[in-house]
C-alpha cells in the first residue's frame, strides 16, 4: 500500500519560509518521478514542482520559480519543498504526487497523492 504523507504546513508572515516534506513508504522510491501541486479553496489543483528519479531534473512553475526548491533523497524515501519569499498567494493546500513521468505537470499523470499540508501567508 503505496503512503505519502505530508507535513510542515503551517501560518507564516508574508517573505517568511517555510519547508514541506513527504515521506513515502510502499513504492519503489527512488524510480518513482514526484511533484508537488496546490489547491487554493475554490480552484483546481495546480503544479507547483517537480523532480526526477535521481534529482537531477527539476521544473518549477513559473509562479514559484527563484522562489521555491524541490529536492529529494532517496536513502530516507523523502521528497521535500523549501519555500522562501513567501505570498499571500501562495495560501493554498500543498500535495505531495508520485508518478512515472518526470516533470509532468499535469495531476493526472500521478497515480498516488499525499492527503495534504495547509499553507497559510499572512499579509
Amino acid at each position: 500500500q503505496v503512503q505519502l504523507v505530508e507535513s510542515g504546513g503551517e501560518l507564516v508572515q508574508a517573505g517568511g519560509s517555510l519547508s514541506l516534506s513527504c515521506a513515502a513508504s510502499g513504492l519503489n522510491f527512488p524510480a518513482a518521478a514526484m511533484g508537488w501541486f496546490r489547491q487554493a479553496s475554490g480552484k483546481g489543483r495546480d503544479f507547483v514542482a517537480a523532480i526526477n528519479w535521481n534529482g537531477g531534473r527539476t521544473y518549477y512553475a513559473d509562479s514559484v520559480k527563484g522562489r521555491f526548491t524541490i529536492s529529494r533523497d532517496n536513502a530516507k524515501d523523502t521528497v521535500a519543498l523549501q519555500m522562501n519569499s513567501l505570498e499571500p498567494k501562495d495560501t493554498a493546500v500543498y500535495y505531495c504526487a508520485a508518478g512515472a513521468i518526470s516533470g509532468s505537470e499535469l495531476p493526472s499523470e500521478y497515480a498516488y497523492w499525499g492527503q495534504g499540508t495547509q499553507v497559510t501567508v499572512s499579509s
